[in-house]
């Protein structure tokens, strides 16, 4: 049994051996002791932090198996976007052409840099080790971000959006960033992704990136062909996330290309389908485990802790029934308060 609860100091030397395996460049954990550290400490305090409205909190949560305690996977969730400046992003526009001397009207292709992702919240960081032959714990360490999110609704925006790595090549380099972001920037893609220490809010790219829209039949068709494209190692957690509720298409990352997936609140099943439900001891089903239902069930904001569970389905009536052993990991008892969505 695995079970998912927020990051704490003791899991630094787990977390330092996970991005030593992770891809170089974008949307992965800190690559560096000190970084990890600080950001393990940043989440204990976002934790811990009363908070009004959602501003630079940040939440990393690990995937533990129960038994051992080893930590197969992480991920985090930002409460605002470009809380200290603006996040920015390219938007896919069309532009239409139009000339009547010619009788000519057409539709182009265009990148424009925006920032309409500033305060959405943002989640980042997922990475699960063997993810090939992962199982319903891949499910429930992505999900149980926006079980915490239902639990602390005050703690994050209304809306969310999740970058995904982009299409690069066995060294690293991005057709996307040499087409576009090089041309600006004057250094390589995995260079440039180290000067920003992979944020999108800083300064540097307002002053440098094209603020005027790029014409997408003008970049090589490698470039094209980039966009909106993942990295191999970015499919699971597309295919959770698109599961859950979130779109792409309408945003590009600015520096390798790849999807920005988007979503209100009320679109993901993680809000809209997840039950408030009362703590009940389980009892033996013989010869029925048909009748059960895969859960992801979370104990509460102030303990969070998340696990995947078979149970009856809880849709009708007001308990989810637990074996001991997930009561234990969810550290509950008969009659607290849990929430269920289906897996």
């Amino acid at each position: 049994m695995y079970v998912v609860r927020p990051v704490e100091l003791a899991d630094l030397d787990a977390l330092e051996d996970m991005a030593a395996v992770t891809m170089p460049g974008v949307h992965t954990l800190p690559r560096t002791r000190d970084k990890i550290a600080m950001s393990i400490k940043r989440s204990i305090a976002s934790f811990s932090a009363h908070v009004d409205i959602p501003s630079e909190e940040s939440y990393v949560f690990v995937l533990e198996e129960f038994a051992s305690g080893r930590i197969a996977g992480t991920a985090a969730i930002h409460a605002s976007a470009g809380c200290n400046g603006t996040y920015f992003a390219f938007r896919n526009d069309v532009i239409q052409q139009v000339s009547r001397d010619l009788n000519i009207s057409h539709s182009v292709h265009a990148l424009t840099l925006c920032s309409e992702l500033t305060a959405y919240s943002q989640l980042s960081g997922f990475y699960i080790r063997h993810r090939d032959t992962a199982g319903p714990e891949a499910a429930l360490l992505s999900r149980s971000r926006l079980l915490y999110a239902v639990l602390a609704p005050h703690r994050f925006g209304d809306r969310f959006f999740v970058p995904l790595a982009g299409v690069t090549d066995p060294e690293g380099q991005s057709p996307f960033w040499n087409a576009v972001g090089r041309k600006f920037f004057k250094m390589d893609f995995l260079d440039a992704e180290r000067v920003i220490g992979g944020a999108r809010n800083r300064t540097l790219i307002v002053e440098l990136m094209p603020h005027y829209p790029v014409y997408v039949p003008l970049l090589p068709g490698d470039a094209q062909a980039a966009m909106g494209q993942i990295h191999p190692s970015r499919q699971l957690a597309f295919s959770l996330l698109t599961e859950e509720g979130f779109e792409a298409d309408e945003y590009i990352d600015i520096f390798d290309g790849g999807p920005i997936l988007q979503a209100h609140r009320h679109s993901l099943r993680s809000f809209c389908g997840s039950h408030l439900r009362q703590v009940a001891n389980s009892e033996p089903v013989p010869g029925a485990p048909e009748t059960l239902v895969q859960y992801a069930v979370a104990s509460n904001e102030r303990n969070f802790r998340a696990v995947v569970v078979a149970c009856p389905p809880v849709e009708i009536g007001e308990t989810v029934c637990l074996p001991r052993q997930v009561q234990r990991a969810l550290q509950v008892a008969p009659g607290d308060n849990v929430i269920c969505v289906r897996i």
